[in-house]
């Protein structure tokens, strides 16, 4: 079991294989544990890393963090690369992960090859979908309030639907109902999807990431998800999309993923 200490944290990390370094930026809520499948794939097309990120799962601390803020985890991501000499990657985030991953792009474009983008939180982009997120802030709240272990579950749930939440294993269960606390820190800190401060980016923000982007859409998704890739599929400057089968939790070693990293490992070994 690997451990850094980043930013005044400790974290649990795993790597999978060599090469161009990938970086695997799991959602809330969530764990690396749940991308242990995708990053074997992902290692032999890449040196692929993921980690618990702060306040989840292996990198939870003895007493759980007040709040959670976007800042902490962007700069958390770019100190995994630095401590780890990983950069610049392909970073790949699903869902809040995807929030993270562009906040990434922005603060430290440095650290970034690559965005993989599966359906990234960012609400704001499209008034819908902020609503929807905003009402399902309320929804965590209330039916989590006195007993953070069910805001895991919540958000699963009023999100997804019940089969989402039952489809899991018992293991898998039990790891997204331990991350309760850290689901709440991140509601009641800011700049997160479900924050009452959420992430907000204009156009020139979102056009000054100039990384190549593959964006990702489930065919069987909510429609919050879809309306926020439209927007940013318009907003980002070099982009590829793909509809690919399934809901929202999209593999993140599908097949599309993968000839995308490859394609990128492929024009870095160009200009070598």
């Amino acid at each position: 079991m690997s451990r850094l200490s980043v930013n005044g944290v400790d974290l649990y990390y795993e790597e999978h294989g060599a090469g161009t370094p990938l970086l695997g930026v799991h959602g809330t809520p969530s764990s690396a544990e749940l991308w242990a499948d995708a990053a074997e794939e992902l290692g032999r097309h890449g040196r692929c890393i993921i980690y618990d990120r702060r306040g989840f799962h292996r990198s939870a601390p003895p007493v759980p963090f007040g709040t959670l803020d976007l800042i902490d985890h962007t700069d958390d991501a770019a100190g995994v690369l630095a401590a780890l000499h990983a950069g610049p990657a392909v970073v790949i985030g699903r869902s809040t992960g995807g929030l993270i991953a562009i906040e990434l792009a922005r603060r430290f474009p440095d650290k970034v090859k690559a965005l993989v983008l599966l359906e990234p939180a960012l609400f704001t982009l499209d008034p819908d979908a902020d609503a929807w997120a905003r009402s399902l802030r309320l929804r965590v709240l209330e039916q989590s309030a006195g007993q953070p272990n069910r805001a895991a579950e919540a958000v699963i749930r009023e999100a997804l639907g019940d089969a989402a939440w039952e489809s899991f294993p018992e293991n898998h269960k039990q790891i997204l109902a331990d991350t309760g606390p850290a689901v709440l820190a991140e509601i009641k800190g800011h700049g997160m999807d479900l924050s009452e401060d959420a992430l907000e980016l204009d156009e020139d923000e979102l056009a000054g990431i100039r990384r190549p982007t593959l964006i990702v859409t489930a065919e069987d998704s909510i429609e919050p998800c879809r309306l926020v890739n439209a927007r940013l599929s318009g907003a980002l400057p070099y982009t590829q999309t793909v509809l690919v089968a399934g809901g929202h939790l999209i593999n993140p070693a599908h097949p599309a993923v993968l000839d995308f990293v490859d394609r990128i490992a492929a024009s870095e070994d160009a200009w070598a």
